[in-house]
This record gives C-alpha cells, sequence and structure tokens, in this order.
C-alpha cells in the first residue's frame, strides 16, 4: 500500500539529496526555473513530475502557496462547493490526503505551510492514486514541521476615489511540532475589501427619450477576521488523526447616495444602507488507522453559521413631498453537520474504497419587510412566505475502483447513490424525498515523453442555498423573488478531457475541455404568486480551457516567464418565461488571466504585469434583461524586493487602464417579451487606480 505521505515511492531520497540548493546566498534572480524530477512508477500507471524546494528559490517563496504558484502550468482548483464531504474534488493534497475542512479554502491552507518545512511538490494525476474523486493533475504537499516557526503578511490598499482605505487585509500563524503532535495556528483577515464607483446613471422611456440623470456614488466595506487552529497525531505505528476549528467574523457594510434629476420633476435623494453582522465557527477531525487487509478513516465535521442582515432604502423629495422608504431585515441560522466513514484496501490489483456519508443541514430564518409611514417611522407589512425552517437529511454510499491497465494507463470507476429527504416548515411547507445516482469513470494515459492526458465522466448533485427556497426582497432594484417550496438540487453528467504537454526548459501547456448536461439548473422561473429561484429541467454548457507557463531563459532573457489562462464557455437553456433559446443567466463566456513576471538576474529585485479580463451574459428576470459589469480590462504593474531585511516587500498600481464598472438593464411593463419598454438604464461609474502594496516575513 501506498504511504499516507509517500504518494510515490523514492521521492523523498530525491528531495534530500536536493536540500543543499536551497541555502545558496547568492541574489534569487540568478536562480534558474524550476525543473522538475520525472519519477516513472510504472505500478500505478504513471508518473510524478517532483519539485523540492531548490526549484523555487528563484521566487524566494514565504509559504506552500507561493511555491504552488510557480509550478508551470498548473493552476490551482479549490475543493468544490460540494454536498457535505463526498469523494475528494479540487486540485491539492496535503501530505498525501484530502482536508476535511470545508470552511477555509485550499488557498489559505497551502499560505499557513511556510516554505522551509515543504519537503517536495508532487505533480501526478488523479486517476492513478487511491483517493476517489480526483482527476487531471494533482498536487501533493509533502511537508513535516519539527520546529516552531512562524509567518505574517500585511497588504493594505488604497484608492483615490470613492473608498476608504483597507488597512487591516494581513494574516499571521504559526506552526509547530511537540512530540508525537505537530499544530498550526492562524488569524487572518485577508478576504477583506474595499470597493466603490461613483458617476452618472441615464434612463430613458420606452420611446428612448432622457427621462432621469443620476449622480450616484457607491462605497463598501467588508471584513472577515477568522481565527484557525489545527492539530495532527502522528504517533509511531498506523494512527494518524487531526482535529481543526475555526471561528469567524464578518462585518459587511454597503453605502450608495444618489441625487436624481427627473425631467419635468423634483429633485430626489436616494440612499441605501445594507449592514450584516455574522459570525460562524467549524469543527472537524478525522482519525484514520491499519483495519484487517486495508485502512479505516472516520470524518465528522460540524458547522454553523448566524447571518442578520439589513437593507433600507430611503428616498427624500427637494418638494418636501413625504419621503419614501422600505426596509428588508432578516435573521438566518445556518447548520451543516456530517459523518463520514471510508475503508480503503488493496484487491485484484487495484485500490478500492467503500464509504458512506450521513448529512444534515439546516436553516431557520426570521425575515421582515417595513415601510416608512408618513410619521418617519418604518411599519411591518405582510411579506408572506419570507420567514421559515429548511432541512435536508441526506444518505451516501459508494464504491470505488481504481488500477492500472498497463503502464502508462490506469483507470478508476466509483459507483453511489445518495438518498435525501428536503423539509421546508411553515405556509406551504412541504417534504419530499430523492434517490440520486452519482459517480465518475476517470482514464489516466501518458501517450508518450512528456505527455499526459486524461477524461472523466461525473455523476454530479450540486448543495443547494436553502435561502432560495423562501421569499426575499431586493430593494435595490425593487424586485422580489416569491417562496419555492419545490425547489430541488441541480444535477448533471460532466464529461471532463485534458491534455498536457511538457515544453522542456520553455515550460509547460495543457488543453481542457468540459461538457455539462444539466438538469435541474438553478435559475429565476415563474412560480404561483411571481417569480422565485427554481429549476430549468434541461440545459448545457460546454468551455475550452488553455493554460500554459512560458520560460524566455532559453531565449536569453533569463528570468523572464509567461503565465496565461484563457476559458471560452458557451451555455443554452429555454427560457422558462418566453421559451427562447439563451445562454444561462450571469454566464461568463470568456475569461483571460495573465502574469508577465520578471526576476531580475544578479538581484533580489522582481516585476511583473497582470491583466484579467472578463466578458458575462445577463440576468433574466419575466420583465427584465440586466447586466452588470467591470472593466473591460483591468492591469495591476507591481514591483517586488524578496530580501529587504529579510522581508519580501511589493508594491503596485492596480486599474491601469481605466476599467470601470457598467451596467445595462432594460424593464418592461409586463413580459419582456410581449409588453413595451418600461425604462432602460444605463450606467457609467469610475472605479479609479488601486495602490496596493505588501510586506511578508517570517520569524
Amino acid at each position: 500500500m501506498i504511504s499516507r505521505n509517500n504518494l510515490w515511492p523514492g521521492v523523498a531520497v530525491l528531495a534530500l539529496c536536493a536540500a543543499p540548493a536551497a541555502a545558496q546566498e547568492a541574489p534569487t534572480g540568478d536562480a534558474p526555473p524550476p525543473d522538475p524530477t520525472i519519477v516513472e512508477t510504472p505500478a500505478e500507471g504513471g508518473e510524478a513530475r517532483v519539485y523540492t524546494p531548490a526549484d523555487f528559490v528563484r521566487y524566494a517563496p514565504r509559504n506552500a502557496l507561493d511555491m504552488l504558484a510557480q509550478v508551470p502550468g498548473f493552476n490551482i482548483q479549490g475543493s468544490a462547493e460540494r454536498r457535505g464531504l463526498g469523494t475528494a474534488t479540487g486540485n491539492v493534497l496535503f501530505n498525501g490526503s484530502r482536508s476535511s475542512n470545508k470552511s477555509e479554502d485550499v488557498g489559505t491552507l497551502l499560505q499557513r505551510i511556510p516554505a522551509d518545512i515543504v519537503e517536495r511538490i508532487e505533480i501526478v494525476d488523479g486517476a492513478t492514486l487511491d483517493i476517489p474523486g480526483l482527476t487531471g493533475q494533482v498536487a501533493n504537499i509533502v511537508y513535516r514541521s519539527d520546529d516552531f516557526s512562524g509567518q505574517f503578511s500585511w497588504q493594505p490598499e488604497f484608492r483615490t476615489n470613492y473608498t476608504d482605505p483597507n488597512l487591516y487585509s494581513g494574516a499571521v500563524s504559526v506552526s509547530g511540532r511537540s512530540g508525537e503532535v505537530s499544530y498550526e495556528l492562524g488569524l487572518s483577515n485577508q478576504q477583506s475589501g474595499r470597493s466603490g464607483a461613483g458617476g452618472t446613471t441615464l434612463i430613458y422611456d420606452g420611446t428612448g427619450a432622457l427621462v432621469d440623470t443620476r449622480e450616484e456614488v457607491f462605497t463598501s466595506d467588508y471584513d472577515s477576521p477568522r481565527l484557525s487552529a489545527s492539530l495532527n497525531w502522528d504517533p509511531a505505528g498506523s494512527v494518524e488523526a487531526n482535529l481543526n476549528g475555526q471561528y469567524q467574523r464578518i462585518y459587511s457594510r454597503f453605502r450608495e447616495d444618489g441625487t436624481r434629476l427627473p425631467i419635468g420633476g423634483s429633485e430626489e435623494y436616494r440612499s441605501i444602507r445594507q449592514r450584516g453582522d455574522q459570525w460562524n465557527y467549524e469543527l472537524g477531525g478525522d482519525i484514520a488507522f491499519d483495519l484487517g487487509p486495508g485502512r479505516f478513516k472516520a470524518i465528522g465535521l460540524r458547522r454553523f453559521s448566524h447571518e442578520p442582515s439589513t437593507t433600507t432604502v430611503i428616498t427624500e423629495f427637494a418638494d418636501g413631498s413625504d419621503p419614501l422608504g422600505d426596509r428588508f431585515a432578516q435573521t438566518g441560522d445556518l447548520g451543516e453537520t456530517i459523518g463520514r466513514g471510508e475503508y480503503t484496501w488493496q484487491m485484484l490489483g487495484g485500490d478500492w474504497q467503500l464509504a458512506g456519508e450521513a448529512a444534515f443541514n439546516t436553516l431557520d430564518n426570521v425575515a421582515s419587510l417595513f415601510v416608512l409611514d408618513q410619521g418617519g417611522e418604518f411599519v411591518e407589512v405582510p411579506f408572506p412566505g419570507s420567514s421559515g425552517g429548511v432541512s435536508e437529511d441526506r444518505y451516501e454510499g459508494s464504491l470505488s475502483f481504481g488500477r492500472p491497465i498497463a503502464s502508462n494507463l490506469s483507470f478508476q470507476l466509483i459507483a453511489g447513490a445518495e438518498y435525501s429527504t428536503i423539509s421546508q416548515t411553515g405556509p406551504g411547507g412541504l417534504t419530499r424525498s430523492f434517490l440520486r445516482p452519482k459517480g465518475s469513470l476517470n482514464l489516466s494515459w501518458r501517450p508518450g515523453d512528456g505527455w499526459d492526458a486524461s477524461i472523466s465522466l461525473q455523476r454530479r448533485v450540486d448543495q443547494l442555498s436553502f435561502y432560495d427556497f423562501l421569499a426575499r426582497a431586493n430593494l435595490g432594484d425593487n424586485n422580489q423573488n416569491a417562496q419555492n417550496v419545490e425547489l430541488r438540487p441541480r444535477q448533471d453528467w460532466t464529461i471532463d478531457g485534458q491534455v498536457g504537454r511538457s515544453l522542456g526548459a520553455w515550460g509547460n501547456t495543457r488543453l481542457r475541455f468540459i461538457y455539462r448536461d444539466v438538469q435541474d439548473l438553478v435559475d429565476i422561473v415563474p412560480v404561483a404568486g411571481g417569480e422565485a429561484r427554481g429549476n430549468i429541467d434541461s440545459s448545457w454548457a460546454a468551455a475550452v480551457i488553455s493554460e500554459s507557463t512560458v520560460n524566455f531563459d532559453p531565449l536569453g532573457a533569463r528570468g523572464l516567464k509567461l503565465d496565461a489562462t484563457v476559458i471560452l464557455q458557451t451555455s443554452e437553456l429555454t427560457d422558462p418565461f418566453t421559451g427562447e433559446r439563451r445562454q444561462w443567466s450571469g454566464f461568463a463566456t470568456r475569461r483571460v488571466f495573465a502574469t508577465l513576471r520578471h526576476d531580475i538576474p544578479d538581484s533580489d529585485w522582481a516585476w511583473q504585469l497582470q491583466a484579467n479580463h472578463e466578458y458575462t451574459q445577463p440576468s433574466f428576470r419575466s420583465n427584465q434583461v440586466d447586466r452588470q459589469y467591470e472593466g473591460p480590462w483591468f492591469l495591476t504593474a507591481v514591483v517586488e524586493n524578496k530580501d529587504v531585511f529579510g522581508l519580501t516587500v511589493a508594491a503596485g498600481v492596480a486599474n491601469l487602464l481605466g476599467a470601470r464598472s457598467y451596467r445595462d438593464r432594460t424593464v418592461y411593463a409586463g413580459l419582456r417579451t410581449e409588453a413595451p419598454v418600461l425604462f432602460v438604464e444605463e450606467r457609467d461609474r469610475l472605479i479609479g487606480p488601486i495602490f496596493v502594496f505588501s510586506v511578508r516575513g517570517d520569524f
């Protein structure tokens, strides 16, 4: 059986042999680009590209995320928003195991692993592993913490227009070992943000005549400090256990103020205030040990989120008319409890796993709608279907088998099913039960030196947002969703194929194809009482993704490289209101990310340019077509020094091309294919330049 930490036999020796190179004192810009060692593993039907710390000296990484981000042609994919825990998703493993943490993303977990405790990074094909569910290229981070160490980062951000400075974005973490127990402790607010934009909104009537001019400014502040801790117990013998926990506070503020000048009318002053003060926690753990001919792993998780929020909209009039106002307030309590067991063994030349899982999800929500009376007080009005509870009890089982078919070909098969009961309390409440198949078939092939290919067929069931069952109000746009007790989770058949090619010293390139045949896509649909989040019976989506890293060292441009990802997507569904064929609401049909980085030779300096672009389709309601977007292109320039008294310091300017915030919305007097246009809204807001800084170090 493959050991827990070493997915590929013999790799540890390579790491030990390469370790002294990482201690060089020469300027980082003189170090070569990453050059992996290829480890052939015919018994598993694959190979591993192995990177050691010496491969990343050029970039002076502070943590495992810095290292993995520089692996040529590899893009980190976080775990999907999955139901319960299920089989593995994403493409990152930690010491040969998946993370059982659901609340923190993979990037955050990688950032807490100091670079000096990383022994190696193994890039392998997921279908060759004994972890069901993985497909395509997977990174295994092998690390061991023996001594106490810590790291910190601070990333302040300043904008020239409309926003408050972001002074609190940063993180600090420590890790170490005491006997058989290793630990990590972190405090992070790196998801904090400040945003804002301001400008003119023009309103036209159905004939195209200008009827209103609005000058509006919005500001948004968001902070989400999170305290997290994890323990790993790895005594002599077969037992290994992990315990992790986190507690988070979320502070969200949104302010929009505008002056409206309707043609022939009185000047109006409109304000929107949104506020949310939330908290959540997660506790989880797992224990694994040898049992009989195989190995058993038990996983448990509990998380809970308290989510109060309030939105208030008030319009005042210059002519002294009574102000108008609305307020929507709700408090939701979300809970999830999961227990999972996995038994893995080897038989018939391959790896088997039998898994079972029970998951229990709940939402208790209390919501209220108010209007402003003539006395200036908010008075509650009926809003049916906005309060209530939703719960789902789900049980899942699966059996997986994977083995090599030839020295360069392997497969993995997962067959399973889930049985779930969804219940809603309150008026119109309903209880329904479902039995759904789940599983996948993965094939991995190495057609020749430097080539790899894989294809997978998956049957997936997505997680529902329980808030979608209940009525909700969007006061800013004067929209509301009705209650929908018939909501079902989205399911799909997905074909995912990819081909990768190593370009040697030039880098790496990969082409990926995805097709999804989707049932029960969640979108706005007609229901009794109006429209709501509901299901569209059938639809499809497809994507082509190109991921490449090009090193220019062979051309004599030492230290220069380009990372580029291009995503082209399309989709189709039958509009539930009009019967027309159209794209999915808000679907991004084009996305481009590119980074040109130069680590200057004979120095510790580096510079980089980052460009990104996204084109999204409009969103649709029965009487509206609405497209909101920013761009068209964002460009950021950054200068970095990797040794300022032992610190890595960077400074840059974002939005150099003057990207703006836009909105194009058409509202009809009724059904959008039958009724006349009520008004057209055209928004054009200034974002302005953004100054970014970063200080990172360790202790």
